[in-house]
């Protein structure tokens, strides 16, 4: 744990005060600018991100399950002019790992309409070779991926109650994002990787739920690190992010301890080696004191000059502690997750 003193000092200033909203609320205002009325934090999705004009809008959903045995992603991305489908595999004992990805230019019936409201619709999207659903239900989201490798067929529950940490992020009154992270929540079903068929056990998975919906600056690097687990009998979700948010009102840090979220203001101060991605990282704030130890690098990149992508997805172990509001110390030991670094152009 840093103490107040030095970390306002490492960080550059004094903390950030976020307020939560607990209406329903438009992203934007009629002429397509921010709605400073928007600009908080959110227990449950309550912004209804009704983005205007072309050509700057990013909308994308990406869920990662993570178990004992294996890691299997599915995103869902839309930038008007451009959509890419992708879902990863990797097999925890074996390190074997499948990635697979479509990118289509200037797309139009890719992606049905993305709904404004996270988890009011489906999100499905359609490739040459593979397929990606995201049902909502009463109950949940059942997640369906088919490509050449992988075969995915998982239902996400949802718990009456269950919070989530939503956020807008402003740069300007044009530049502002809103994402939803949303973790711990337990996950069944199967997975079949190369006519392997893996069982995906609600006792021991998790899914997390990265949803976005904004208008990005054209250049941008940000860090995001999440994780699930029991620890000493408590349920721990750890959700932190940097880079993106400097110079703004938000974080997107936030621990779900034992099903409730605590929001921090404070920003994480991140460390880690961008010439050996697999040497350990530390997460530190003033009720943050963590390492993540690698165990697999998902490196991906490409450049179009225009546009650009450089990116490394990290999964592996977190070990440290982290404070509840009132001071409560919790030990978080061996904990399945992922920290990543990730520029782009676009």
């Amino acid at each position: 744990m840093i103490a107040k003193e030095d970390f306002c000092a490492m960080v550059g200033g004094e903390m950030k005060v976020e307020r939560e909203l607990t209406r329903e609320v438009d992203l934007c205002l009629p002429n397509g600018r921010l709605n400073p009325a928007a600009v908080g934090w959110t227990r449950k999705p309550l912004h209804r991100a009704n983005l205007k004009g072309w050509g700057r809008n990013k909308r994308f959903e990406y869920w990662c399950i993570t178990t004992p045995d294996l890691i299997v992603a599915v995103n869902v991305s839309h930038s008007d002019y451009r959509v890419t489908l992708a879902t990863f595999f990797l097999d925890l004992k074996s390190l074997n790992a499948i990635p697979e990805a479509e990118i289509h230019w200037l797309p139009r019936s890719r992606v049905d309409e993305m709904p404004e409201r996270s988890g009011t619709g489906p999100v499905v999207g359609r490739g040459d070779r593979m397929r990606i659903e995201m049902l909502p239900s009463s109950t949940g989201v059942t997640l369906r991926a088919k490509t050449p490798r992988l075969d995915v067929d998982l239902a996400v529950i949802v718990e009456p109650g269950h919070e989530s940490m939503g956020v807008v992020v402003p740069w300007d009154d044009r530049r502002f994002q809103y994402t939803r992270k949303d973790n711990c929540l337990p996950v069944s079903g199967r997975v079949v990787a190369d006519g392997r068929e893996y069982s995906v056990d609600r006792a021991t998975a998790y899914a997390t739920l990265d949803h976005g919906r904004g208008r990005w600056p054209y250049s941008i690097t940000w860090n995001w690190a999440s994780a699930s687990g029991r620890t000493h009998g408590h349920e721990i979700g750890l959700q932190f992010g940097a880079k993106w948010t400097d110079n703004t009102p938000s974080t997107e840090n936030a621990l779900r301890i034992d099903g409730r979220i605590e929001k921090l203001s404070q920003e994480t101060i991140w460390t880690y080696d961008r010439n050996d991605w697999m040497r350990p990282w530390t997460i530190r704030s003033e009720r943050v004191d963590l390492v993540f130890t690698p165990l697999y690098d998902r490196a991906s990149s490409f450049d179009r000059l225009i546009v650009c992508s450089k990116e490394h997805q990290v999964f592996g172990y977190f070990d440290g502690h982290v404070f509840d509001e009132a001071g409560r110390r919790y030990e978080i030991e061996h904990m399945l997750g992922w920290a990543e670094e990730v520029h782009r152009r676009w």
